[in-house]
């Protein structure tokens, strides 16, 4: 499923950069009824930065909207995604709302920071932990509509393909689903306008990301 690109730079260099994938809106067929957004190895995190689990820098400002990248941190997945402006708009129709199980992320799966209607510091910029909350497989992205979405009447974001779980573009749980709740939110705050370090709280907050209900 995922090829790996060729890395710019010297070997040493290309050994110290995250850990990236970007998927694109491409899918490619899984099965008769899921697809899946194809992936792409880009860069290698640093050995003793995933052993420690320190914080990882990710550069955005190539991420087109409609885009995402993944990035390991702590031995984890993390998605990145960059909302389309109709994508932003989705997240508080009502329609969407009511079929959602924790629409207004009471259950602490996140920070302080990202407790809002997209689950983020910015609304045009997702951040999640990559692991369905009900027995920890790895959500598909389907980050909109189309003939391919692996449900009817699909609105666009993640899904589950082990036991059928759904979630939206913000990561929040679709109720009658096995998942209990919604995708984590790592901690994360903005070193520049076109880098995000994933791991670190913005100033101010000291949020222990260990307070989740649930990985």
């Amino acid at each position: 499923m995922a090829s790996a690109a060729s890395s710019a730079g010297n070997p040493e260099e290309h050994s110290r950069r995250d850990f990236l994938y970007i998927a694109t809106g491409t899918v490619a067929a899984v099965g008769a009824a899921a697809t899946l957004v194809p992936l792409v190895a880009q860069m290698n995190p640093d050995a003793s930065t995933l052993a420690a689990g320190g914080p990882v820098d990710l550069d955005i400002s190539k991420i087109e909207p409609g885009q995402q990248v993944v990035v390991r941190w702590r031995e984890r997945p993390v998605f990145v995604f960059h909302r389309t402006p109709d994508t932003v708009k989705s997240l508080t129709d009502p329609k969407l709302l009511a079929i959602l199980a924790d629409p207004t992320s009471e259950q602490e799966q996140q920070a302080p920071y990202a407790t809002n209607a997209t689950r983020s510091i910015k609304p045009e910029l997702g951040v999640l932990v990559g692991i369905c909350t009900h027995l920890g497989c790895i959500p598909l992205f389907y980050p909109q509509p189309s003939s391919s979405t692996p449900v009817a009447d699909w609105p666009g974001g993640y899904f589950c393909p082990c036991h059928g779980s759904k979630y939206d573009a913000a990561g929040r749980v679709f109720s009658g689903v096995p998942a209990p709740y919604n995708l984590p939110v790592p901690p994360y705050t903005f070193a520049s306008d076109t880098t995000i370090r994933i791991g670190q709280n913005p100033s101010g907050s000291n949020w222990d990301f260990g307070a989740i209900r649930q990985l």
